[in-house]
């Protein structure tokens, strides 16, 4: 007769492990301090055009910043107002009780919280929190989630949405994933960036900022070929985008880029280059899940064009200049 897979004093045995590690955790997260700008030290990693007014933001709230960019001068801003200047992500960690990251790529991501001796999380103490804000990948973000529980710490993955404008006016959409808890900790400082939504476990903010990125993907190619199509039909582009801003076809994306793009202010509020390396892991997920989005493959090949033409450093309101090409037209400005 075949033995039970798991005798009475098995299961006892692992019921009291789970009951002990929900009572640990309960009076772990007792014991951690309310957030505030007199008792949190904040380190920030990656001071470009989204970082800078996000770290701006919590500098003028009153905390204590401690901050790294590869390139110095991009963080003189920031010196100005108050904040350190560290010379690693494991030099901001040390002085820091709550380690925020908005860097370019997955890649990056790894390195300045990963890595084994200059990163982030091999000098966070126990109990620190790491919340990267990079769209990266869900597979990173569960990794990085793992190794910061190992040591005792905390992660958050919390991709943002609403480009340089949001990040300038604290109107970011926050997408968070990792412990509820723990976002709900974060809310004092979130507040001052925008609005957090918790999406779920670790990977999840990554999986909803991706989605956003689809959405974004085919809004801006629908964008910019009405405006082609607006300019060949004779219209006054520019009349044209405010009459349909108010109906259905209004959009966030015509309200941020609409005007940019008539008066030919393509610099970036989010880097072509960074939305390929998004729309890039968009793919690779599709794959993974066995779906097929064709409007995003669209939209990525557009994206990569801009990229071939050396226009990767341009925002993704470039976007129109394919649409020129392709149609052999250059919209004039607006007489509006």
């Amino acid at each position: 007769m075949p033995l039970p897979s798991h005798s009475p004093l098995q299961t006892l045995r692992s019921l009291h492990r789970r009951i002990h590690t929900s009572i640990v955790r309960h009076f772990m997260a007792a014991a951690e301090p309310i957030i505030s700008s007199s008792n949190t030290r904040v380190g920030w990693i990656g001071t470009g055009v989204m970082g800078q007014s996000m770290c701006a933001h919590l500098i003028r709230a009153g905390y204590t910043l401690t901050v790294f960019n590869r390139t110095p001068s991009k963080a003189q801003p920031l010196l100005d107002l108050g904040a350190h200047f560290a010379p690693s992500p494991h030099a901001v960690a040390a002085n820091s009780d709550v380690v925020f990251t908005i860097v370019g790529y997955p890649s990056d991501v790894r390195s300045v919280l990963l890595h084994p001796s200059s990163g982030a999380l091999s000098a966070l103490r126990p109990g620190g929190v790491l919340v990267d804000m990079t769209t990266s990948e869900p597979s990173l973000a569960t990794e990085i989630a793992a190794a910061a529980a190992a040591k005792g710490c905390h992660s958050i993955d919390a991709p943002v949405s609403g480009g340089d404008r949001g990040a300038k006016n604290g109107t970011l959409a926050i997408f968070a994933g990792g412990e509820e808890a723990t976002v709900k900790r974060l809310e004092p400082l979130f507040s001052h960036l925008g609005k957090v939504k918790y999406m779920g476990g670790s990977g999840k903010g990554q999986f909803a900022k991706l989605a956003n990125q689809v959405t974004i993907a085919s809004t801006m190619v629908g964008l910019v070929e009405g405006m082609v199509y607006a300019h060949k039909a004779g219209l006054d582009v520019g009349l044209y985008l405010d009459a349909i801003s108010t109906g259905a076809a209004g959009s966030k994306s015509l309200d941020l880029y609409g005007k940019r793009i008539l008066n030919r202010d393509l610099d970036p509020g989010f880097f072509v280059n960074h939305f390929v390396k998004d729309l890039g892991i968009c793919l690779k997920e599709c794959q993974n899940m066995g779906i097929a989005l064709p409007g995003l493959a669209l939209a990525q090949q557009l994206y990569v064009s801009l990229r071939a033409h050396g226009e990767g450093n341009l925002g993704t309101q470039a976007l129109i200049l394919v649409l020129e090409r392709l149609n052999n037209v250059t919209l004039p400005p607006s007489n509006t």
